[in-house]
């Protein structure tokens, strides 16, 4: 009994030094003490982030199906944004803890000027195409006529703003990569209280301001994150972390730059081989009408809340992997892949067997339409049929990453994404009338063959070579 007490206040001691930051050495060590002082406040972090979605998703559906299925619409036009964010944050993860793994902190603060710089350069090209084509983006999705004027205001917003996801993603990124995970979680809690108490407020209307409708889950979201993003470059400056800009790095330095840029590529290459056959399969989705299309937005909102977690401790490879390359230690961060990768496996297992027993009950609570429940229910089911695998590949894919070896990935994502399960979706779906079920088998498929042929090609070893 007294044991067991005993490993209890281990636990949340480690709990605490975890949020708390304190512990900034993940080279040496216990390597499962690492895994989780660094899991902890990632996993905190990205469930911080699905919060947003969940949270715009329960107010906005109170509006009409169309409001809920323009969401879907948008958020697929908007991982693009994410695509470029996510390579981008890739590169300064993996910049940013070889430097730290060198003991060269200084070499990590020239990563994260130069980063940044590139993000709001990106950032801006996006504004303007977001701003001035709104409505003819939703219709290139296929979105109906009525659909276009109730929730193109969603879409200018969120296109317009896409700065605050873009620097929120690659500042948060610089943090992680230094082993500062715990700030990078503060901030999305700073960014998600506020859009928590922002949504009602611009959806629904409150004293001298307007209901904006569909249109305020998006300028509560986008205030949310600006403030959370002003919050990063203050922590920044003021060096509270162990990075520290300096208002001499405040300079373009070219060949910081072009590494980053050669690193990214692989990054965003991989993602937008994801995120375009995300929006491919939502515009299959959207041939079956608004009520199938806001069953399968509202399930995939619900697995993001879950998979977020995932992709927190999924990240603290990568971060293990980084810095105990940059401590010439490529066995540490090969141990680290494989615990972490069990971990995570365990840990979708059991949200598996959850959306198994429970999915219409789930998707109820934010819709109670027969026949959204229906898909979303069947989408929540036979996508976590492969949970466990993707548990452990998005660790494997991650830990590449982590090496500096965004190519890899982005070899696995073509081949697994483009060649097998979108040609699969719409033979299935379409060609011979499975309808949207075809496409949730789809996903399903691709996600258990990356996890199979990561686990084959991570074995070969050839990521500790990376150099960075």
């Amino acid at each position: 009994m007294q044991s067991k007490s005993s490993s209890i206040k281990k636990l949340f001691y480690y709990f605490k030094l975890a949020i708390s930051g304190k512990e900034q050495e993940f080279t040496s060590g216990n390597i499962k003490r690492a895994i989780f002082l660094l899991s902890v406040p990632m996993i905190l972090e990205m469930l911080m982030e699905s919060i947003f979605a969940l949270v715009d998703i329960l107010y906005v559906s109170q509006i009409s199906v169309n409001a809920v299925a323009t969401i879907g619409l948008t958020e697929s036009m908007i991982t693009l944004v994410y695509a470029v964010a996510i390579g981008l944050s890739m590169a300064a993860t993996a910049v940013v803890a070889r430097r730290i793994g060198e003991r060269d902190t200084e070499g990590a603060s020239r990563a994260a000027v130069q980063v940044i710089f590139l993000g709001i350069a990106i950032a801006i090209i996006i504004m303007i195409i977001g701003i001035v084509y709104s409505k003819e983006l939703l219709a290139l999705m296929g979105a109906e006529p009525d659909l276009i004027e109730e929730g193109y205001g969603y879409t200018k917003v969120l296109m317009g703003g896409n700065m605050t996801i873009m620097l929120l993603f690659l500042i948060n990124a610089i943090f992680r990569g230094a082993g500062n995970a715990s700030i990078a979680m503060k901030v999305l809690i700073l960014s998600n209280g506020l859009n928590i108490i922002l949504d009602p407020i611009f959806i629904f209307g409150w004293g001298p301001i307007p209901a904006f409708g569909v249109e305020g889950a998006a300028i509560a979201t986008t205030i949310g994150r600006g403030t959370a993003v002003i919050f990063q470059l203050t922590i920044l400056f003021k060096g509270i972390g162990i990075i520290k800009i300096k208002f001499r790095n405040l300079i373009l330095r070219w060949a910081v730059m072009f590494n980053l840029i050669k690193i990214s590529l692989g990054g965003i290459g991989q993602f937008l081989i994801g995120t375009s056959s995300w929006v491919i399969l939502m515009r299959i989705m959207s041939e079956f009408g608004s009520e199938v299309l806001a069953g399968y937005t509202i399930a995939i909102r619900v697995m993001m809340f879950t998979l977020m977690p995932a992709w927190g401790m999924s990240n603290a490879a990568a971060t293990l992997v980084g810095q105990n390359l940059g401590a010439n230690k490529p066995d540490r961060a090969e141990i680290s892949v494989w615990k972490t990768g069990k971990y995570n496996a365990w840990f979708m297992g059991l949200v598996s067997l959850f959306y198994l027993a429970f999915a219409p009950q789930i998707i109820v609570l934010f819709n109670a339409t027969p026949e959204v429940v229906k898909y979303g229910s069947l989408c929540l089911r036979i996508i976590a049929a492969g949970y466990i695998f993707y548990g452990y590949g998005m660790v494997i894919i991650q830990a590449f990453n982590g090496a500096g070896d965004t190519k890899t990935p982005t070899y696995i994502n073509f081949i697994c994404f483009w060649m097998i399960q979108l040609p699969f979706a719409y033979v299935t779906a379409i060609s011979l009338g499975l309808g949207p079920i075809g496409v949730f088998w789809a996903i399903t498929m691709a996600e258990i063959l990356i996890a199979l042929i990561g686990v084959i090609w991570f074995k070969k070893g050839r990521w500790k070579t990376v150099k960075v």
